[in-house]
């Protein structure tokens, strides 16, 4: 096992380098985590930070019982990335944005297409984005370190990050109220029941991720080829090491599903990398930067230093549509880490290659009518 991925204690252990800043609330409730029952084994990921109860940015492994409240309330919240046909060196920002206009709002029923019977109850959440850290990104490649990988340095990429939305909310919820946080005894009828759901959900951020690339696209009048998507919270059954039991993703990329995006906050780099999966990091990796401070102490700290106008411009001259107040001040780039260190974390471990690093053009947040 490499020096960067450290024992915390018998059953948890950190990703991280002397580089990478952890929050020693987020350990804290690692450990806590180990100690649930039936838990095996807990690894946090360089981007670890506190969560509400359990930690962000790590992955759980559990035998006969599952832990719903691990995956939290937006099961299947992950990311898509696309190779647009839109030619990076010939685009206006301002064009850009005005092609894209606000796109808050649910589709219409044409745009919707076929959806799952289960699904058509929550549509009109479908092909949006919603709040927190989610965001459409358009970006431009950087540097290829991969050439082989196929990748068009003259062509804009598209990134969407997006989950279940309210679906997997009410799917928590329901759980919560039920067994309140004692996980499910495998093979029970409860543990099917939430089983089934969380599959809906899953499916369901997939198709979100797939409709609001579409809609970007139909409005920036280009077409794209998905390259890759994937989740960062769900819980899978899996074999590791010789060990069945259940693998818990809370805020974690997998590192067994082929090239994966890491993005960095939406005033840095963001880098596509190839997965050397490994059963130390229950394959699994970071999903971003992660955050370094709370979303409550952020517009105190910067509101005297930036305006919401400063804020919508970055250090790449990109631009951050994002017409909350609050939010923009939340998602600030100065909220999170810096993706080097998390991502060198990772490199170091001997988890990562890199393919790609890109930098961002136009980042959608909301146009103020969620």
């Amino acid at each position: 096992m490499s020096n960067t991925i450290g024992s915390v204690t018998p059953r948890v252990s950190l990703i991280a380098s002397e580089h990478t800043w952890i929050e020693g609330n987020a350990i804290q409730q690692l450990e806590i985590t180990a100690k649930l029952p039936d838990m095996v084994r807990v690894v946090g990921m360089p981007d670890l930070h506190p969560g509400r109860g359990y930690p962000v940015g790590a992955a759980f492994f559990s035998q006969h019982r599952f832990y719903p409240a691990l995956i939290g309330n937006d099961i299947g919240c992950g990311m898509s990335l696309w190779q647009t046909d839109l030619l990076a060196m010939k685009q206006s920002l301002d064009k850009l944005e005005k092609k894209l206009g606000n796109i808050d709002g649910p589709l219409e029923e044409e745009e919707l297409g076929d959806i799952p019977p289960a699904l058509r109850d929550y549509s009109r959440a479908l092909g949006t984005i919603g709040g927190g850290n989610h965001f459409a990104e358009l970006l431009r490649i950087d540097e290829i370190y991969q050439p082989q990988a196929g990748l068009d340095k003259k062509r804009l990429m598209l990134l969407v990050h997006s989950g279940s939305r309210g679906l997997g909310q009410l799917i928590l919820e329901q759980h919560v109220r039920a067994h309140g946080h004692h996980g499910l005894q495998e093979n029970t009828e409860a543990a099917n029941d939430y089983l089934q759901q969380h599959q809906q959900a899953l499916d369901f951020a997939g198709l979100n991720r797939q409709l609001i690339a579409q809609r970007i696209l139909q409005r920036l009048r280009t077409a794209g080829d998905c390259l890759l998507d994937i989740h960062h919270n769900l819980l899978a059954a899996a074999t590791i090491e010789g060990v069945s039991g259940w693998l818990h993703r809370k805020g974690a990329t997998p590192s067994d599903e082929g090239l994966v995006v890491i993005p960095g906050s939406r005033g840095d780099y963001s880098y596509i990398v190839q997965p050397l999966p490994a059963a130390s990091s229950l394959y699994s990796l970071a999903h971003g930067a992660g955050r370094k401070w709370m979303r409550s102490e952020c517009k105190d700290r910067l509101s005297a230093r930036f305006s919401t106008e400063q804020l919508a411009r970055t250090r790449f001259g990109s631009r951050v549509i994002c017409r909350d107040r609050q939010l923009i001040y939340q998602e600030a780039p100065e909220a999170y880490k810096p993706i080097d260190s998390v991502v060198g974390a990772l490199q170091q471990a001997g988890l990562v290659t890199l393919v790609a690093r890109m930098q961002p053009v136009l980042t959608y947040k909301t146009s103020g009518g969620q």
